[in-house]
């Protein structure tokens, strides 16, 4: 039943966050003016009115995100993994850093291979593909969710086998911080949608069918890591390195650039320091 609840809980915190949009009433526009050639060789100017989030929103909302995932792979999952092998010396690290860096070439490997759209972006990434922008956007959630349920899923693998010293109200508090976390998400999602036009409920629902996969994923995990229990450490690194990968090939590139910049550092320092004391209290 613990196990359950603790997979459950990021996916409520991704719909909290989505229910934001029920909250807008009407549409944040930006601008933008083109010059352009037309057919007969003259020179026009095209407006384009794009819907966004405001960056004073938007920019401290990816930085804790930044900072709770960034906590969590290196307290939770990380330093776990060691802990498991302390056995083995100095060799300790050796599973944390073989499956750091086979968690970073996998989500490497996912985003070359699915065309997928980042919010705020107009250009694709990944193989071409003729799916729908608002298809693109969905599998841009799921690469991005998945390592979050994965870390979910090892940290409760590892609690149900009292493996290091692990424990349920720890992997519980690593649920919780995942959930705090993916509530500016899910308003990420749903609320740009909502500012291009789409209707609240549409906008709450694709916002929170974005968080589905982190149950999914976790579920994996913890099969996985019923079967091969030996390989608990490296999956636990392997799960802090997806999330590194999300981290710094998107939250924080997104964060960075334009203006208030210094809202996403304050965010991620919040995002860093909570799920930091979460982590230690509740372990």
């Amino acid at each position: 039943m613990a196990l359950v609840i603790g997979l459950l809980i990021p996916l409520l915190g991704t719909m909290l966050g989505a229910a934001f949009s029920f909250l807008m009433r009407s549409p944040v526009k930006r601008v933008e003016n083109d010059a352009c050639v037309d057919s007969s060789g003259h020179e026009e100017t095209r407006t384009e009115t794009r819907e966004e989030m405001p960056p004073r929103l938007q920019k401290p909302l990816l930085g804790f995100a930044s900072g709770v995932m960034v906590a969590a792979s290196v307290w939770s999952l990380l330093i776990p993994a060691m802990e498991m092998e302390a056995n083995s010396g100095k060799w300790s690290v050796l599973p944390a850093a073989v499956g750091f860096l086979l968690g970073i070439g996998f989500l490497l490997m996912i985003d070359e291979l699915t065309p997928h759209l980042h919010i705020g972006t107009d250009t694709p990434e990944g193989p071409r593909s003729k799916l729908s922008r608002t298809a693109m956007l969905a599998l841009a959630v799921t690469i991005h969710n998945l390592p979050e349920g994965m870390a979910v899923g090892v940290v409760f693998a590892g609690a149900e086998g009292g493996v290091g010293g692990m424990s349920l109200t720890s992997a519980l508090a690593v649920s919780i911080g995942i959930a705090i976390q993916n509530v500016p998400e899910g308003a990420i999602i749903s609320m740009p949608m909502r500012a291009a036009g789409n209707s609240r409920w549409r906008s709450f629902a694709i916002g929170s069918l974005s968080g589905a996969v982190e149950p999914v994923g976790g579920l994996a995990v913890v099969l996985l890591a019923s079967l091969m229990t030996p390989a608990l450490p490296y999956l636990l690194a392997f799960a802090a390195g997806a999330m590194f990968y999300v981290v710094v090939e998107e939250l924080i590139p997104e964060a960075s650039g334009g203006k208030h910049t210094n809202l996403s550092t304050i965010g991620f320092a919040i995002g860093f320091v909570l799920m930091m004391v979460l982590d230690v209290v509740m372990g």
